[in-house]
């Protein structure tokens, strides 16, 4: 006779069993599993009444009690092999495999099984103790292999679905060899044992529950709340702390001598003194609130749909609405307001409201740099709740809140935009729809949508600011190319204004004057042309020009100035289509820039030289020469001079860029110290031939490479 633990024990098993095989018989009884689950459970509830009505009242004797725990045992293993159905079904398991474990089972509850019939039913001991207790000991070890086949060859997504069945089923075997292993080993079975194990097989049913359950597609979700979380664990540290006092109490006192019941008084005291105050730390709870919360708890947010959504709002590049209105409605929506304003830092370290949503700001809006609440947020990464604030204003050392958002009604959050570790702005948000209850979850997932909204707000900042940057380069690049033709022009009157005095009685001077008026007044016509429509395509005028007789007409032009230009030999005459005053100021500057970089004892010449279907003008002088460098980086790009502020930079891209508007091209070398040759290549009018790409000049002496003071 056993004591009354076990009856208590295997009670517990009997009833829970039954109640999970009515579960599964009522509701789940289509899969194959299922089925063999609810034989099984059925089958332990008989065996552990069994157990019961021998412990009270003597019946069923020891062999047919041994043959109810055979039929249970059978009926898991049953189950397993269900499992290995399954398993098989995925190709798993091989069948080879499953034979092994089918006749090595059946065999053994056979052999069993036949043993305790003969001897229920004869007065025959066909096996002794110790053998029943290897039989059993073979029955846990082959239902242990099951389990670890089960487990080991079912896929990994699919092991959801059966590790409950598994850990409940290992364990009853596990148990079971533990059990009867200790008693073959001692000679009899241990009450500890004996007693705990229905205790064990009946923990073991919610797990065969839930299994059934979940596979149904009906999961268990059970919850508890973060309060009930917090308490728990508060008691548990609290108990935990006591048993600590307990033991430290137990040490002063054992080594305190004399002072020894005095010191633990006083250790108890200041301890019990010290968990009260922990316990009643609003800071400290607040803590271990959002730890919990942090570590046991799902978030309250699907963080992916949030990203997602926020990334879908902000990738539109539309400005309707406006990015800032956009911004304060994203925020606004993560605390279910629909109301806000945003600040951005403008000029003179003043934050300026950018746009408001839903809320009546007040006239005066704009918060200076060196406010308090300014330097409340440099200093710290925090969001203010205003409602919080004016509850208790101490709990924020007593900050001042701007007019700008005190006066504003509704107001809620003020958030801080941080662009980097700088403050860039601020948001404010309303008052939500319904009552929100903010923690860390909240505060957190502000913060980082905060930070990336001011990423986008200071990068649409940055373009306008660039795109404004831009404007004025082109209001400026327009303004030097009207400044270099001007000078050409004021340079031409400034000479007639020099020479009337000398040659006012001159015919030919005053027929000079008035070409050189009249040319200089077309220019300037064109230029104001040019202003009034900025962005019409310029139109070439091309008509029949001698070349020749044009660079003699320059030659003679620029004798005036030191070394003077002149053309080496008897060039052929060179029909091409251009504008003559165009191709003129062109050319012309070409040549004055040679003379810019040669000194008075140089020399500047032009050679023109005649191919099939083209024409090269060679312009060289002995001047101070360019770099590779500055050719391939400089020469060409406006607003580059080596002139200083006296030069524009665009001469010698203004003349490129005509050469190639009338199907030409410039080619430039040059030595540093030895001098340069610009190669000007012109279509000829009357032939349609290749361009001439490759024809170079070299003349008798080493000054075949341009200046390098270009304008």
């Amino acid at each position: 006779m056993f004591s009354n633990m076990d009856v208590l024990s295997y009670s517990l098993a009997a009833i829970t069993f039954g109640l999970l095989a009515i579960l599964v018989a009522a509701r789940y009884l289509r899969r194959g599993v299922d089925r063999a689950l609810a034989l099984a459970s059925t089958v332990t509830a008989v065996w552990a009444c069994s157990l019961v009505s021998q412990s009270i009242w003597g019946y069923p004797g020891f062999n047919l009690r041994y043959l109810i725990e055979l039929l249970r045992d059978a009926a898991w293993i049953y189950l397993l092999f269900a499992l290995l159905k399954d398993g098989l079904r995925q190709n798993k398991l091989t069948g080879k495999v499953k034979q092994i474990l089918g006749a090595s089972a059946g065999v053994l509850l056979l052999v069993l099984l036949a043993i305790g019939l003969i001897e229920n039913f004869t007065d025959l001991a066909l096996a002794s103790g110790k053998i029943k207790l290897l039989g059993q000991i073979g029955l846990s070890l082959l239902g242990l292999s099951l389990v670890e086949q089960i487990w080991r060859n079912s896929p990994s997504f699919g092991r959801s679905s059966i590790k409950y069945m598994c850990i409940g089923a290992g364990t009853i075997f596990a148990f079971d060899f533990f059990m009867y292993s200790d008693a073959l080993l001692f000679g009899h079975v241990a009450d500890s044992f004996w007693n705990a194990r229905g205790f064990v097989n009946a923990l073991l049913t919610p797990l065969f529950a839930v299994n059934v359950i979940n596979t149904r597609r009906q999961p268990v979700d059970f919850h508890l709340s973060r309060s009930a979380v917090f308490h728990g664990g508060t008691l548990i540290f609290a108990g935990g702390y006591l048993l600590f006092l307990a033991l430290g109490g137990y040490y002063v006192r054992t080594l305190g001598g004399q002072w020894g019941d005095a010191l633990q008084v006083l250790f108890f005291t200041i301890s019990l003194v010290f968990l009260t105050t922990l316990l009643l730390s609003r800071r400290i709870r607040s803590k271990l609130m959002v730890l919990i919360s942090q570590n046991f708890f799902d978030y309250k947010y699907d963080y992916r749909e949030e990203w997602l959504k926020m990334t879908r709002e902000l990738a539109d590049l539309s400005n309707d609405p406006p990015l800032p209105q956009r911004v304060i409605r994203i925020l606004a929506g993560l605390v279910e307001s629909n109301a806000g304003a945003i600040w951005l830092i403008g000029e003179q370290d003043a934050y300026v409201l950018k746009a408001s949503v839903n809320l009546s700001t007040p006239k005066y809006t704009m918060i200076e740099g060196n406010s308090e609440l300014v330097r409340f947020f440099r200093d710290r990464e925090w969001i203010v709740d205003l409602h919080e604030y004016k509850a208790d204003p101490v709990s924020y050392n007593l900050l001042e809140i701007p007019d700008a958002i005190a006066k504003t009604p509704d107001c809620w959050l003020i958030i801080p935009l941080y662009l980097g570790n700088e403050l860039y702005g601020m948001a404010l948000v309303g008052n939500p729809y319904a009552r929100v209850e903010l923690n860390w979850e909240n505060f957190d997932l502000i913060k980082v949508v905060a930070r990336q909204t001011c990423n986008l707000l200071a990068q649409a900042d940055a373009q306008y600011r660039l795109s404004r940057a831009m404007q004025f380069e082109a209001v400026s690049k327009a303004s030097s190319f009207m400044v270099h033709d001007l000078k050409t022009v004021i340079a031409q009157l400034s000479l007639l204004v020099k020479n009337a005095p000398k040659h006012r009685n001159n015919p030919a001077f005053i027929d000079d004057m008035i070409n050189t008026t009249e040319h200089a007044v077309r220019k300037m016509s064109n230029l104001v042309d040019h202003i009034r429509k900025p962005h019409t395509e310029e139109t070439v005028n091309l008509e029949p020009i001698n070349l020749t007789q044009l660079v003699q007409q320059l030659v003679t032009h620029y004798q005036h100035r030191t070394p003077t230009p002149h053309v080496v030999g008897s060039p052929p005459e060179s029909i091409i289509k251009a504008d003559t005053e165009h191709l003129r100021s062109v050319l012309g500057h070409l040549i004055q820039n040679a003379q810019d970089a040669t000194p008075p004892t140089g020399e500047v010449t032009l050679t023109i030289k005649t191919s099939k279907g083209s024409v090269v003008l060679f312009i060289q002088d002995t001047g101070s020469g360019m770099t590779e460098e500055f050719i391939s980086d400089q020469l060409f790009k406006p607003f580059e001079s080596t002139k200083g502020l006296t030069g524009m930079g665009i001469g010698a891209y203004q003349a490129r860029e005509y050469i190639r508007k009338i199907g030409g091209s410039i080619d430039v070398t040059s030595e540093p110290g030895i001098g340069s040759c610009f190669s000007v290549w012109i279509p000829l009018a009357f032939e349609k031939t290749a361009p001439l790409t490759a024809l170079t000049y070299r003349p008798d002496h080493d000054a075949d490479h341009p200046k390098e003071s270009v304008n």
